[in-house]
Order: structure tokens, then C-alpha cells, then sequence
């Protein structure tokens, strides 16, 4: 459990890092006159590739070194997709059917953002960053 813990808080870390590169890229992007569509895209290619590999140097370091990168980091930015669904989706059904928060959708957006966070912990948990084949490899907190 304790490895667990620090995996989640570890991956939280890197995740609001990659909030910081996506929005950053963004405003570049937008600088440069790529537009708010084209440059999102950009922005998400950027923050999610850089995301991979800090989650791979450090929140989950033990775990699918073995997997060839290219392949583990295309599987990285696709299933992130996931959690980005359950953001959005979230998001936009309490704004809808919720009158708080479609008052102050800053709640909306707080509950997207945990809804997101825990499908792509367990999905790079569980299916990117698995446990080696025939060993979980070392136990690093």
C-alpha cells in the first residue's frame, strides 16, 4: 500500500507539471497564431509525451522498463484520451444537471480533473507502466 500511495502522489506531481507545459505551450502556440484547436492539439502532445517519460523516470521507475518506448509512449497519449473523456464528461454533466455548479463551475472542473486523474493512474498503473513479466522488479516507495 505504501508503494501504491506514493505511486499516486508521485504521478499527481507529474500531472500538475504537464498542467503547467499544456497551458504554456498553449499560450506559445496561440503566440505564434496556430489557434485555440490547432494549438491544443500541440499543447496535449507536449504535456502528455512529457508526462510518459517523468512517469516513467520516476512514478512508475520499477515498472515496464521492458516495453519498447515508442510503443509505450503512443499507448500513453491514446489511452490518456480516456481520462481526458471522463474529465470532460464529468465536467459537463454537473454543469448541466447541477445548478451549484453550473453557478461556480470551477467545482465542475475540480471533479473532471479527479475523475480524469484516476482512470489514467489505473490505466498506466495496470496496462502501460505493468509490472515486468515474471517479477514486479524492485520495491521502491
Amino acid at each position: 500500500m505504501p508503494q501504491l500511495m506514493g505511486q499516486f502522489l508521485r504521478f499527481g506531481v507529474v500531472g500538475t507539471l504537464g498542467f503547467l507545459v499544456d497551458a504554456g505551450v498553449l499560450m506559445v502556440m496561440l503566440w505564434l497564431g496556430l489557434g485555440p484547436y490547432w494549438g491544443r492539439v500541440v499543447s496535449y502532445i507536449a504535456a502528455a509525451s512529457g508526462n510518459w517519460a517523468m512517469n516513467r523516470a520516476w512514478t512508475f521507475r520499477d515498472r515496464g522498463a521492458g516495453q519498447p518506448m515508442g510503443r509505450q509512449w503512443a499507448m500513453f497519449l491514446l489511452l490518456n484520451l480516456l481520462g481526458f473523456a471522463a474529465n470532460y464528461g464529468t465536467y459537463a454533466a454537473l454543469v448541466t444537471f447541477e445548478p451549484t455548479v453550473a453557478r461556480w463551475p470551477v467545482l465542475g472542473v475540480a471533479a473532471g480533473a479527479i475523475a480524469g486523474m484516476l482512470i489514467n493512474f489505473a490505466i498506466a498503473r495496470q496496462v502501460i507502466f505493468r509490472p515486468r513479466q515474471g517479477g514486479r522488479g524492485p520495491v521502491t516507495g
